[in-house]
């Protein structure tokens, strides 16, 4: 690994490239990933879009312990502040650890780091709470630690600087989609697949006023909580599972029921509404309907699916024009052949749409996330907003998250 350089990154060298390192842990709480891009300004004037470059990628998964550790945080309903403080700190260590792994296997200059953070707690709704009412966000991942072994700046908690301009805080991730995919003649919908599913729409010729996203529902969380709830095992492995299962309609209907899925964007969601309680709520009901358990992990495939084909029908077709369509699919769901196979079954329904994976527009599919996070980080150093507000809901373009200097 490269020492970080003694030129020390200043505000008078903002406008030059900047090669950062993007940390990406997901709801699925399942790894680190580090995304390395060379992040470079404009070309002109008229263009305010920065260039981006991918340098390498790289995938830590979290030791069994550790995620299991994570996931009961998530779901405790109440918790040890020693605890939480001792976890805050140690995924702070272990981001670090998981950059310094991705710089020895790509020796380069690393200028700054974006972390987003494991998520342990989302509403991006407000709520009454001792009189007042409050929306709130929590990324756990003590950037200092990673700033002092790493040696340079870090950009982390990006996500309350939007909840504070009236924002759900998610998802983010829209930019990175408009800077790497917007296209003069084509409409483009990215959809992630990763614990839950969002996706950004960006109709052809859009400027990033018109661009907006939101969460369509679960996506590898369900899936996971029930391959290790039925098989012992994290994931279904290239929907083997669910490919031998049954879909049961009835149980897939009854969740559509729910009104998230029928809501306006902007709307986000996490364990909060599709986590632990609502995974044993589904397998209740699968129970009630099959005794085979790959049938419930059909199901939830399934409902990741059509769910996606629920929020086409209602929010995304209706902002498109008659431009061609590029349905863009990134997140660890590309790797599940099955959700892939409903996925474009469900979107066949609507027309001829050309549902492709990140990876064939240059762009890794498990990359993508860090990508974004690095993207943020870069806008944040530059003092320029990171949020688009027709994705989060928010009444303006913020500045996100913090800066701790090495």
């Amino acid at each position: 690994m490269k020492k970080p350089s003694s030129e020390k990154l200043t505000p008078q060298k903002r406008s030059r490239p900047l090669t950062v390192a993007g940390i990406m842990s997901g709801t699925s709480a399942d790894g680190i990933d580090v995304a390395l891009v060379r992040i470079a300004p404009p070309r002109g004037p008229q263009n305010d879009l920065p260039r981006l470059r991918l340098l390498a990628h790289v995938a830590v998964p979290y030791p069994a312990a550790f995620r299991r550790r994570i996931l009961q945080m998530m779901n405790a309903e109440c918790a040890s502040v020693a605890e939480m403080s001792r976890l805050h700190w140690r995924l702070g260590q272990m981001y670090a650890d998981a950059v310094e792994s991705a710089l020895q296997k790509h020796p380069m200059q690393v200028d700054l780091v974006g972390c987003h953070g494991q998520t342990i707690y989302h509403q991006g709704v407000a709520a009454p709470f001792l009189g007042g009412r409050v929306a709130c966000t929590w990324q756990m991942g003590e950037a200092s630690a990673i700033a002092a072994r790493l040696g340079v700046p870090v950009v982390s908690d990006f996500r309350p600087a939007d909840i504070a301009v009236g924002g759900q805080g998610a998802p983010l991730v829209p930019l990175l989609d408009t800077v790497a995919f917007h296209h003069p003649t084509r409409n483009r919908v990215l959809q992630n697949l990763g614990g839950i599913a969002n996706l950004t729409v960006i109709p052809a010729g859009a400027s990033q006023q018109e661009v907006f996203a939101f969460d369509t529902g679960p996506a590898n969380m369900a899936i996971d909580a029930l391959m290790t709830e039925l098989f012992g095992r994290k994931y279904d492995a290239a929907g083997a599972t669910a490919r031998r299962g049954r879909v049961l309609d009835a149980v897939v209907r009854n969740c559509l029921r729910d009104r998230f899925f029928h809501a306006p964007p902007p709307k986000s969601a996490g364990r909060e509404q599709f986590g632990r309680e609502f995974v044993a709520r589904f397998l209740l009901d699968c129970r009630k309907k099959s005794k085979q358990r790959e049938d419930a992990v059909a199901t939830a495939t399934a409902l990741t699916a059509r769910s996606i084909g629920l929020a086409w029908r209602d929010f995304v077709a209706p902002a498109l024009s008659d431009a061609p369509t590029d349905y863009i699919v990134a997140g660890g769901g590309v790797r599940n052949a099955t959700l892939m196979k409903m996925v474009r079954e469900e979107l066949a329904v609507f027309g001829t749409i050309k549902v492709k994976t990140s990876d064939e527009f240059g762009m890794p599919a498990a990359a993508k996330e860090a990508m974004a996070f690095a993207l943020l980080a870069y806008r944040t150093w530059r003092r320029l907003p990171g949020n688009l507000p027709r994705a989060t809901g928010a009444e303006r373009a913020a500045i996100l998250g913090k800066i701790t200097y090495a």
